[in-house]
């Protein structure tokens, strides 16, 4: 046995997204970082040791506006460049290299982390080191640091640490939540094991192992969708174990699962009820995906209320947006559905308070052990918020290293730091706008070739008939007026419209009713037809305008999407979990879709207003907000270069250039099998494009990049130029007629 010691400035344990995005983050801000994992491949339960879905803040397309950012957002990013048909062993690869591009970071897989020396008493407990055994290899390391961020998911590592946690459900009183039980209890989300078919193009025969559940003597048939074609994921509900202790009875909970899988697979294959003579097993997953755990007591515990009111935290850190998705305790079992849903009428956000803990001076932690209630966790345990919580947790240990403080000092002292360092990395804060007083982009004066003057239709048109309530969300910044509407009409009717305020700048449902408008239609088609809304907002925001539904109009639909502008499509009934309607109100952001119109908005017609000006690149956002928070030009013509530049009064130092280009946070990405995009590139990322700069010598070309497929991109000079002005050339986009920028900074040094 060889016994090693590695010493750096952060320890980050557990390779899932949370703690893979964590030493990322801490890595590229200089600082040393061991990455510690038990399993062989990176990625947790994304991997493809357990193949499951990187869900987020999108809810599945539910939240608008909603994916994530920074690190997390490179990886999606990446994934539908490489991986467009969702092979989860290209997703590991993409995982793998993102890891090892970072220099600061060293990676240590199959080493299961045991042994943790922690000091002091209970309420002041360090971590001086943790110690693994590395799996194959008869290899035990001792890693020691100043800061240790548990992202294990089950928490062992703060458990030895003595730092305080919970396991189960919170009683209802405890913090006032409707969805929590009455009494307290040991109950959690069971674990999951998923399967794979194929179609092997020839009859194959399946004879079921002994131990296979007859599933025909339980409530299964009856209860969960069971088809021939379905793979992964999309047996989700093959869970169980949440009355048992998910962890110590892992091995037990796997035997069952396996047991459930055998018998599902045989009632497909042999109770011939489905057409699956040439399908066969391809993978069964052997490492249950945990869903629930320990979840460590930090400074706040984030609870039920937090989330549907969507409270915007002092201190908050990341966003969530996945419905409070609760599974009953029986889970495959069980005689109710396989889950209940609860979403907030938008995103949520998390405070950085519920990622350290209280009681261990040293210890950060992030994924689906952070400090929530169980109500709670059931939107922020999913992996795509775990990660960028991952980010915040890493991004806050490396200030915690470079200021010499605890991670409850430095949200004390220097919360601000915290906040604007992930702004400037890209990650989103969600209505927080940056303020770097480093950055020089804000002190210039932004000037373009053109801009998107007018929304208007373009492409193919196709009718739509209006026998819904349909919708349609436009930014407002200034005055609403003139809208107009392409409508066809079978005979005289009377069309009424609605103008809301979607109350919110992170929201995009109807929220408070403003105007209500009826207009008289005669018989035609393809007739533009005057709207008339006038409202002027206090300041920028975006309205909500319903046209109600009539059967004797027709809507029609363009090709080309409009950054800024969505449409929708209202359900005909409200959308709740009707077998637990306890206090539950109709939950408008499902009520209203947005996936009939992907891509393809309402045929209307407005001024944008100041909505896409130039100066928008140095706003302080970089997402939408109560608009789109971006500059967008005129449609450019074949070989046209648009530009964009940034004059000076004087002649500044210029030595970084951070450039985040439009790459639509409202498409829902997602790493293996649920769906796909029609395109490997977000086509309004830009692709080609140079920057100048005019120096004393003249102009001066400092920078060329071709065939980008990234967000944002930070251009480093060898050594600083002074410069008036600064022009990014774009010379072509992955396929939007339009040139899109969100951001712009400068930066000296």
């Amino acid at each position: 046995m060889r016994i090693e010691t590695v010493t750096t400035d952060i320890t980050v344990i557990g390779g899932g997204l949370a703690g893979l995005c964590a030493a990322i983050a801490a890595a590229r801000m200089g600082k040393s970082v061991a990455l510690v994992h038990n399993r062989p491949v990176l990625g947790g339960n994304s991997s493809s040791e357990v193949r499951v879905w990187v869900c987020g803040a999108t809810g599945h397309g539910v939240n608008r506006y909603a994916r994530e950012t920074g690190i997390m957002g490179e990886l999606f990013l990446e994934n539908q460049i490489r991986n467009m048909e969702g092979n989860s062993y290209l997703w590991d690869l993409t995982l793998l290299e993102a890891v090892l591009a970072e220099p600061n970071l060293s990676l240590y897989l199959n080493t299961d982390v045991h042994e943790v020396h922690a000091e002091g008493p209970e309420d002041e407990r360090n971590i001086h080191s943790v110690t693994g055994w590395m799996m194959g290899s008869e290899r035990k390391i001792e890693f020691r640091s100043r800061l240790f961020l548990d992202c294990t998911g089950d928490g062992l590592v703060g458990a030895l640490a003595g730092a305080k946690y919970r396991i189960g459900r919170e009683s209802r009183a405890e913090f006032n939540e409707p969805w929590a039980p009455e009494a307290a209890d040991d109950i959690t989300l069971g674990s999951t094991l998923l399967f794979y078919t194929k179609d092997a193009g020839e009859p194959v025969r399946f004879i079921p192992p002994s131990f296979a559940k007859d599933i025909t003597q339980t409530s299964i048939p009856l209860r969960r969708i069971i088809r021939s074609g379905d793979n992964g994921c999309a047996y989700w509900w093959i869970e169980w174990g949440g009355e048992l202790d998910t962890v110590h009875d892992n091995e037990r909970i796997r035997d069952e699962l396996w047991a459930v899988i055998y018998g599902i697979w045989d009632y497909i294959k042999n109770s011939g009820k489905f057409e699956a003579e040439n399908l066969t097993l391809e993978w069964i997953g052997s490492l249950p995906g945990k869903r629930e755990y320990r979840r460590f007591i930090g400074d706040y515990t984030l609870t039920q209320q937090d989330i549907l009111t969507q409270r915007p935290f002092e201190d908050r850190i990341a966003f969530g947006g996945w419905s409070i998705d609760l599974h009953p305790p029986g889970g495959v079992y069980a005689e109710e559905q396989g889950s209940k849903h609860w979403f907030a009428d938008g995103i949520y956000h998390i405070p950085y308070r519920s990622l350290y803990s209280v009681n261990v001076n040293n210890l950060l932690f992030a994924g689906r052990n952070i400090s929530a209630t169980h109500v709670a966790f059931g939107t922020t345990r999913v992996m795509a918020t775990c990660a960028i919580l991952g980010e915040a947790a890493g991004t806050a240990a490396a200030l915690c290293a470079a200021n010499s403080v605890t991670p409850r000092e430095l949200g004390q002292r220097h919360l601000s730091e915290l906040q604007q360092t992930l702004l400037r990395q890209d990650a989103s804060i969600i209505g927080l706008r940056a303020d770097d007083p480093d950055d020089l982009a804000p002190k210039a004066t932004v000037y373009a070739s053109s801009t998107l003057t007018a929304y208007a239709p373009s492409g193919p048109i196709d009718p739509i008939p209006l026998e819904a309530d349909h919708g349609i969300l436009v930014p407002v910044d200034g005055r609403l007026t003139g809208l107009e509407l392409l409508t066809g009409c079978s005979e005289t009717t009377v069309l009424t419209a609605e103008l809301y305020h979607t109350g919110r700048k992170e929201n995009y449902v109807p929220h408070e009713r403003i105007q209500t408008v009826e207009i008289r239609l005669i018989p035609g088609e393809r007739t533009w037809v005057p709207i008339p809304l006038d409202w002027t907002p206090e300041e920028a925001c975006n309205a909500f305008i319903v046209v109600k539904a009539n059967p004797h109009v027709t809507l029609y639909t363009s090709a080309q999407p409009l950054t800024g502008v969505l449409c929708f499509r209202k359900g005909a009934t409200p959308i709740v979990s009707a077998e637990y309607g306890d206090q539950q109100p109709p939950q408008p952001v499902q009520q209203w879709s947005a996936a009939p119109y992907a891509r393809r908005p309402l045929c209307f017609r407005l001024a944008t207003g100041h909505t896409l000006d130039p100066g928008k690149v140095t706003d302080g956002f970089n997402r939408p907000f109560g608009g789109p928070h971006c500059w967008v030009s005129e449609a450019l013509a074949e070989g046209e270069t648009a530009w964009i530049e940034l004059q000076w009064d004087q002649e500044v130092p210029i030595r970084e250039i951070h450039l985040t280009f439009q790459d639509d946070v409202n498409e829902d990405l997602i790493n293996l099998h649920h769906h796909r995009t029609p395109f490997q590139v977000m086509p309004e990322l830009v692709k080609d494009y140079r920057i100048v700069a005019n120096t004393a010598s003249g102009t001066v070309e400092i920078a060329e990049h071709r065939n980008n497929r990234k967000r944002k991109n930070i251009h480093r000079l060898d050594s600083p130029i002074s410069a008036t002005s600064l022009k990014l050339m774009i010379e072509a986009t992955n396929g939007s007629p339009r040139a899109e920028i969100v951001e712009i900074r400068v930066y000296p040094s």
